[in-house]
């Protein structure tokens, strides 16, 4: 027979003022556990240290929820990054664009994550587009997929500028499959179903001409 197949009672008190757990009664066999009162000493013992602890030490702090600074200066930094765009300084918007995504990335984990993705989408789609006034397709369609993965539904514009950047680079095909999990994600959005009709004409032409 197994230790698991037995079942022991054991006698257990606490000292009302110490708080310490010792052994009440006796084994089974009459004698108390040796293992039992080495446990016992443990757990006196750790029991001991926390108490012996100043504070701050003994309780750490809750931890704020939301910085409101930092939401508000990846929110600067992204309107920033917005009106160098607007003024066709497309580097210049990628640059505030990457910093905001480094402050919005770099939150501390207890923050909610559904804020950080809510940021970084934002970032990564309007990245991508100041990348592609650029011919920077490759880099966005990365940034796009990288949009998508933060935030798949409501977030038409991700999936329409990869599928651009993808047609752009000739990848066709796999332009054709994106746009259209983008429709299964975000329905009938006219602009996504405009680039699928683009690209299947396209992918019709080159089969015409190759045969």
């Amino acid at each position: 027979m197994s230790d698991l197949d037995t079942f022991t009672l054991l006698h257990l008190r606490i000292d009302p003022q110490s708080k310490a757990i010792g052994s009440a009664g006796a084994t089974a066999a009459g004698t108390t556990s040796r293992t039992l009162e080495a446990e016992l000493a443990a757990l006196n013992a750790l029991h001991r240290s926390l108490h012996s602890l100043e504070a701050p030490h003994v309780v750490p702090p809750p931890p704020v929820p939301v910085n409101p600074k930092r939401s508000a200066n990846v929110t600067k930094l992204r309107e920033s990054g917005n009106a160098e765009y607007r003024k066709q300084r497309y580097g210049e918007a990628i640059k505030f664009y990457t910093l905001g995504l480094q402050m919005a990335l770099t939150r501390p984990a207890w923050e909610p994550s559904q804020l950080v993705r809510e940021e970084v989408h934002q970032l990564y789609s309007n990245r991508a587009q100041a990348h592609m006034q650029l011919a920077g397709w490759a880099e966005g369609a990365v940034d796009a997929e990288a949009s998508v993965e933060a935030k798949r539904q409501g977030n038409a514009k991700a999936w329409l500028r990869r599928g651009r950047c993808l047609v752009e680079m000739g990848r066709l095909e796999e332009a054709r499959d994106w746009v259209g999990k983008g429709l299964e994600v975000e329905g009938q959005e006219k602009e996504l179903l405009e680039l699928l009709k683009e690209v299947e004409g396209r992918i019709a032409q080159d089969k015409a001409s190759g045969a």
